[in-house]
């Protein structure tokens, strides 16, 4: 099922937030630190996984170089950015000692905001590997854990979005698959498990790469597959 991984991955904050409202106190930070470190190992894992994929590494390494530059040149980063401060601000405007919206606006621009949920949900839907969404669904559901220990019950409904914003993604993946080759699959998911080593790079904080400016990149092998 295309919308299965989104769906698991709904649930999976939806569990978190609502162990984390129960914890009240929160967690101690050696222990979450640690648990997030652990999940960046698993992610950089997936990703090394994928990039055997590729059949000819040409193709992925003009992808993102072009890429890239394409993403860098717009700023991707800085416009998901803003967009994600803009809501934030409309969202809790007026509240008065209420942390509800707060934690559903903080939760869902964490959950639904970044290349993970992008390339995860892509590789739902034209591969049908889940595995992405899968290692995102439990780092999900540890960071709302502890932020709804201390946010409450909002960080929840964040599961919701996450499913609708991913199951989207999903499902438009899942109807350009049928014009895709296997060539063109293969180099796609190529860098998009690059990027994804670069996710769990940041995670743990040994870089700080804008991963959203090469989203562009997931894109350019349907281009270059059939000219190279």
């Amino acid at each position: 099922m295309v919308l299965y991984s989104s769906a698991v991955n709904g649930v999976a904050i939806i569990v978190g937030a609502l162990i984390g409202v129960l914890l009240k106190k929160g967690l101690p930070e050696r222990i979450s630190g640690g648990v997030m470190q652990g999940m960046a190992l698993c992610v950089m894992a997936i990703g090394i996984k994928g990039i055997f994929d590729s059949e000819n590494f040409l193709i992925p390494i003009i992808s993102i170089a072009v890429g890239g530059a394409l993403g860098h040149w717009i700023d991707l980063d800085k416009y998901l950015n803003r967009f994600g401060d803009f809501m934030q601000k409309k969202l809790t405007k007026g509240e008065s000692g209420s942390t509800f919206g707060e934690g559903f606006v903080t939760a869902t621009l964490l959950v639904c905001v970044g290349a993970m949920a992008i390339t995860g949900a892509l590789d739902s839907g034209i591969r049908g590997d889940h595995s992405t969404i899968f290692a995102k669904s439990l780092i999900d559901f540890v960071s709302c854990m502890i932020m709804a220990s201390t946010l409450g019950i909002g960080v929840a409904f964040a599961g919701v979005a996450c499913f609708a914003y991913q199951g989207i993604i999903a499902l438009g993946g899942s109807a350009i698959a049928v014009f895709l080759t296997d060539a063109m699959i293969g180099e796609m998911s190529c860098v998009g498990s690059l990027l994804i080593i670069a996710i769990a790079l940041n995670m743990l904080g040994l870089t700080k790469i804008k991963v959203v400016n090469f989203i562009p990149a997931c894109f350019l092998p349907l281009a270059l597959c059939p000219v190279l």
